[in-house]
């Protein structure tokens, strides 16, 4: 039984996606400190400029992570217009929805309880790699040789 859940567990593609989740959540913080630094010079950001710079690491972060959950995690070798369109929307529409609990979680920890906003990205990051592998394995790279 142990055996059996290991061999479910660690298995090419959690393996791959674990790595691949790691470098996302790397472009998605350091591009998140790129941007506030941009935005701040340096200094605390206001909320607007918090939700900025969470919104453009997002953005950097989606393209990032679907490219190499495509080709490397799900290995979905279709690239057939009507395939992509199907992939791209699910995702994108996935990952609004983590995003919309990253602003939730970013917003409450920081603006309300005033923790550190660069903690609370980095832990609020452990969350949305569970969301968005549940996502992405259960509704988006399911079909993986349709053409």
């Amino acid at each position: 039984m142990i055996k059996s859940i290991i061999s479910r567990v660690c298995n090419r593609e959690t393996i791959s996606y674990l790595v691949f989740g790691v470098l996302t959540t790397v472009v998605s913080i350091v591009s998140y400190e790129a941007v506030k630094l941009m935005l701040t010079g340096g200094a605390e950001p206001t909320p607007l400029q918090m939700n900025i710079a969470n919104v453009s690491s997002w953005i950097l972060a989606v393209t990032f992570a679907y490219i190499t959950n495509k080709l490397f995690v799900f290995q979905s070798v279709s690239f057939a217009p009507k395939v992509l369109a199907k992939e791209v929307s699910s995702f994108v529409g996935a990952r609004i929805l983590s995003l919309g609990f990253e602003l939730v979680w970013m917003n409450v920890t920081v603006s309300v309880l005033h923790f550190n906003d660069s903690v609370c990205k980095i832990l609020g990051q452990f969350v949305i790699v569970v969301m968005n592998y549940i996502f992405s394995k259960l509704f988006i790279f399911k079909n993986k040789g349709e053409v």
